[in-house]
């Protein structure tokens, strides 16, 4: 797929819109397609698919950043708008996401799948399918009882914040060589 397709890539960080969201665990998608952005030197600006995008390149690629302006739960209207108005094949639309079942920083790398209760993955799978790539950022499992609503909806504890900078950069890293090396390549260096 890597090798023939050479229209743009669309990577939609998933998060939830508004400042109160901004650091929680839920919008680790966002931080990421931030870094990238800043690495290619783009801004974000308001589309009319609700979701707010930067273009430019990366790892040699043209690639689409976008961040869903819905809540988490309605991410498949904005990305399958982005989707159709830049006619990117669904396999190369790449979602970063956190992840409950993955120890936190821990990164896995995959093509397809389930939603694994992800409620912005199950959105986004019902409007394209599953066929698209994840980047799963770990954000690891709610203390004691906790609700995981309410885990995924606060902020990075005092502990992960100390690594949270190292773990944004390294899973933008595992973005680009996604885009640059493929998944086997990215998988065989990213995944832990």
């Amino acid at each position: 797929m890597t090798e023939e397709y050479d229209g743009p890539w669309l990577v939609a960080g998933l998060g939830n819109p508004g400042d109160q969201y901004a650091r929680n665990r839920h919008n680790i998608g966002f931080m990421v397609v931030e870094l990238l952005a800043q690495r290619m030197g783009a801004k974000f600006k308001a589309h009319k698919s609700r979701a707010q995008v930067a273009e430019g390149r990366l790892a040699g690629r043209r690639v689409v950043l976008a961040k869903p302006m819905t809540f988490m739960n309605l991410s498949g209207g904005p990305v399958t708008a982005l989707r159709d108005f830049y006619k990117v094949p669904v396999s190369a639309l790449v979602a970063v996401h956190d992840e409950l079942d993955i120890d936190y920083s821990a990164l896995r790398l995959k093509l397809g799948g389930g939603d694994n209760g992800h409620n912005g993955l199950k959105s986004i799978t019902k409007s394209l399918g599953p066929e698209y790539h994840r980047v799963r950022c770990g954000i690891g499992r709610p203390p004691g009882r906790m609700e995981v609503a309410d885990f995924v909806l606060k902020d990075f504890s005092a502990t992960e914040r100390k690594d949270l900078e190292w773990f944004v950069d390294r899973s933008a890293d595992a973005v680009e060589a996604l885009l640059s090396e493929g998944l086997e390549r990215a998988q065989s260096t990213y995944n832990s």
